[in-house]
């Protein structure tokens, strides 16, 4: 265990899921969703969470980790949302590994550099252009892909994640408009290099903030929601939870997904827009079957004809 590590646990803070600098958080097995409304797929350091049924996504949310964690560690949270609300794709990616200035420049997985935990620290950040660019990428994949809007894409990201998603989000470019953005136990990263893209002031954005944090405090919380508001943000909402510390709970989960329920309710007017499979190449069609994790049923393919037929079923919701 590296040294940053030794100190937050023993500090006591390494005892509840989804912590800030914890080892990735187990998942439930896959095999206890066999009767789940989704799919679950891993690809490299990425899960994606998508319909059974793909014609049926008409929203998306990209869940970004905490500093030192993998795309594991909300792998539970991502599949009770998808339970909950079938019609929305989900895409966890895991940060680079790179030094981490306060971690002794030892490696681990970070959106960005952090030096330090005081405000003056969280100016240094980074990498953090470099990260915003990659959720950016997944954002523009989606829309370019399915011909899904931005208005139906949400980011989400705990404590650094959630930094990151608030860093990015309120920057992207004027037609990339979201539909909202959820900050658990996040800040407001690099206050020097952020601003908010015109037309961007009404963007929802829902940050659920542990009162007991010792990590992220809750006045950094209460700074950030303040700084973000002061550059005209008016759709800001800070949610507290007593006793609870670097961490998320079930209380907090249950109002992320009122907030989803309200920006991105299920809309038939917003399903995406799918290629024709017998239109696509084998390239293509290989990368369909690659993401939807069904590989293992195209071994031995050979006939573009079945590579045709694996993904129309898999569409169709047959598989």
């Amino acid at each position: 265990m590296n040294l940053l590590l030794q100190r937050f646990r023993s500090l006591g803070l390494l005892s509840s899921t989804a912590l800030l600098l914890s080892h990735p958080t187990p998942t439930r097995s896959l095999s206890s969703f066999n009767m789940a409304p989704f799919l679950v797929a891993r690809s490299g350091t990425t899960i994606t969470i998508s319909p059974k049924n793909e014609a049926s996504q008409s929203g998306l949310i990209v869940i970004s980790h905490g500093l030192g964690d993998t795309a594991e560690g909300f792998a539970d949270v991502a599949q009770m949302i998808a339970t909950k609300m079938p019609h929305l794709k989900i895409i966890l990616p895991t940060a680079p590994v790179q030094p981490v200035t306060m971690n002794m420049g030892m490696p681990m997985n970070s959106w960005y550099d952090i030096t330090g935990l005081d405000e003056r620290s969280n100016e240094n950040c980074n990498g953090i252009d470099a990260s915003r660019a990659s959720l950016q990428s997944i954002l523009e994949k989606e829309h370019i892909d399915k011909n899904l809007p931005y208005e139906r894409m949400v980011l989400m990201g705990f404590s650094q994640g959630g930094a990151l998603s608030l860093f990015t989000g309120m920057q992207l470019r004027k037609e990339q408009k979201l539909g909202g953005i959820v900050v658990m136990s996040g800040y407001l990263a690099a206050k020097s290099q952020f601003s908010i893209t015109d037309g961007f002031h009404d963007v929802p954005i829902l940050h659920c903030h542990g009162a007991s944090d010792p990590m992220v405090q809750i006045a950094m919380a209460s700074k950030s929601q303040a700084a973000v508001k002061g550059m005209g943000a008016t759709n800001y909402e800070l949610k507290t939870y007593p006793g609870l510390v670097h961490s998320v709970n079930m209380d907090e989960i249950g109002d992320i997904h009122a907030f989803l329920e309200k920006i991105l309710p299920d809309s038939d007017s917003h399903k995406v827009t799918l290629k024709d499979p017998s239109e696509m190449s084998v390239k293509e069609l290989k990368e369909v079957i690659r993401s939807a994790g069904l590989g293992r049923l195209a071994l031995g393919f050979m006939e573009k004809s079945e590579f045709v037929r694996l993904v129309q079923d898999h569409r169709n919701g047959k598989l």
